[in-house]
């Protein structure tokens, strides 16, 4: 067992690239703590929406034809509001709740123990060459869980990294990186078809009865941008992040890292054996719940799976998922003593939350205020308008599009909501092109996923900070941007060409659609 040298430096970053990414770093950390930065936010908001009043700036909505005019946020009216739902809004903010149930699940599987053993022996037995790209893909396809797996994923990889003898750090990046960059990419058909294939829908319905675009209307494309995305962030990971990541500091956490694997002893491997068996017997009565026709985890009208109460409900279900089999291995290894101690574990994964909890508290008020004062509709359909009066065309209208699409999604987070207003506009206007639907919703979901991973306003980027801060108190959100900027621009340039040789083979791009009309 020997402990991690940190005196290795940045040098195996290109030069070039390591100057920007150090300005980035260095900028970056001259901003407040996060708390502080949103109420400057806030108050931005709350100037911007009297300015938007007085200035009569307006929009109409392309879907309902509706006159969408800004609410001044400097008056009685927006105060007694304020007031009267400031604690709701954060009681109901609904990350916060996800971030609670999943890490209090989390804690147990890793605090007892389990957690490290299995990682620990993936760490050893999957080549190190597949192990990055695989970490990348299974962050990629955790969207099947809709916001689950950004909770999930980058702790996991934490752990899988320490034992590799990389920067927790870097772990953390990654796994983030891939949740939030490739969100839109899947092997499987998730939420985010659905929700996207139904207003694509019921936009074209309007221009044609007979023409509909199915939740698999993407489904090919995304499963090769899987891989894409996967090596691609392996390759960040490799040449960027664990390089950078060497200059931080490990704080008070314990790391050990170990040249080979540890032999189990015979209480773990019977800890593993009754931990797995719990599981199994977990996972046959969730399939019992979920398989056969009419089962209760199955929507109750359409039969169906997606979508359903099983997906609506994978936040709970993933919580016994990791509390099951980790009280069983607990108790089996010594780690669990007594029912308290199952408790405690929760206490103490709630415990390091403390500060993205506080946090919350401003970033509820701030999403709230923004959707109260109508700001993020206007600058959406505005911005959708500006580029739509350009008149381009091809190649080159789709990279603006996508940009336009990555700029609005640092404001606002929810996909369907933004699809909802450029739908109505771009779908229409591109199909007099001669381009299907379909193709121009994919076009909206590169843009709609590459800033996810940079944006300090997506929800669970303070949970980030926490994370990154239990091992280098000083890491600001500089340093923070500055490893995960390379993602965004990598993996938007390797989505870019891939859709573009898409594009000329003109090879279809879901199941039954193509790119042409």
């Amino acid at each position: 067992m020997v402990k991690q040298n940190n005196s290795e430096g940045k040098e195996n970053s290109p030069v070039k690239v390591n100057k920007i990414l150090t300005w980035i770093e260095k900028f970056g950390n001259k901003l407040p703590h996060p708390f502080w930065l949103f109420v400057w936010i806030i108050a931005l908001v709350i100037l911007f929406s009297a300015i938007a009043v007085l200035t009569g700036v307006s929009a109409t909505d392309p879907g309902t034809g509706a006159l969408i005019e800004p609410v001044n946020l400097i008056s009685g009216v927006a105060l007694r509001r304020f007031l009267e739902e400031m604690v709701t809004n954060f009681a109901h903010f609904a990350p916060l709740g996800l971030v609670l149930v999943m890490l209090m699940g989390v804690s147990v599987a890793e605090r007892s123990g389990l957690l490290t053993i299995i990682l620990r022996t993936m760490a050893f037995s999957v080549p190190r060459k597949i192990v990055l790209p695989v970490i990348f893909i299974i962050g990629a396809c955790s969207n099947i869980g809709s916001d689950a797996g950004v909770v999930i994923i980058p702790p996991i990889a934490a752990l899988i990294f320490t034992q590799m003898g990389f920067h927790p750090v870097a772990g953390l990046i990654a796994g983030y990186a891939g949740a939030t960059a490739g969100f839109t990419a899947n092997f499987l058909i998730a939420g985010t078809d659905v929700l996207l294939a139904g207003i694509s829908t019921e936009v074209v319905s309007n221009i044609d009865s007979t023409m509909e675009v199915s939740a698999t209307a993407n489904w090919y494309f995304m499963i090769i941008s899987t891989f894409v995305l996967g090596f691609g962030g392996a390759y960040v990971v490799s040449r960027n992040t664990i390089p950078r990541c060497k200059a931080l500091s490990y704080g008070d956490e314990t790391i050990e890292v170990y040249k080979e694997a540890p032999k189990l002893t015979s209480l773990e491997k019977r800890g593993l054996r009754y931990s797995g068996l719990a599981l199994l017997i977990y996972l046959i009565v969730v399939l019992v719940l979920l398989i056969p026709p009419g089962a209760p985890l199955r929507n109750q009208e359409t039969g169906g799976i997606v979508p359903s109460p099983f997906l609506r409900g994978l936040v709970p279900l993933l919580f016994f998922f990791f509390t099951i089999p980790g009280y069983v291995y607990g108790k089996i290894t010594g780690s669990i003593k007594k029912p308290d101690d199952l408790l405690k574990f929760m206490e103490l994964g709630v415990r390091d939350l403390a500060g993205y909890i506080v946090l919350m508290l401003v970033v509820a008020q701030f999403i709230n205020l923004f959707n109260w004062s109508r700001l993020d509709s206007i600058l959406a359909i505005n911005g959708a308008e500006f580029l739509k009066s350009t008149g381009m065309t091809g190649p080159l209208m789709f990279i603006m599009y996508m940009i336009l699409v990555s700029f609005i999604n640092i404001f606002i987070g929810s996909g369907s909501a933004k699809w909802a207003i450029f739908a109505p506009v771009f779908i229409p206007m591109l199909t007099q092109l001669g381009y299907t639907p379909a193709f121009i919703q994919l076009l909206y979901r590169i843009g709609d996923s590459i800033t996810n991973a940079i944006s300090p306003l997506y929800p669970y980027f303070p949970l980030l900070i926490g994370w990154v801060r239990k091992y280098d108190k000083n890491a600001g959100i500089g340093t923070i941007l500055s490893l995960l900027v390379p993602y965004a621009a990598i993996l938007f340039v390797l989505w870019v060409i891939l859709l573009f040789i898409w594009f000329w083979l003109d090879l279809p791009i879901g199941v039954g659609e193509g790119i042409f009309l």
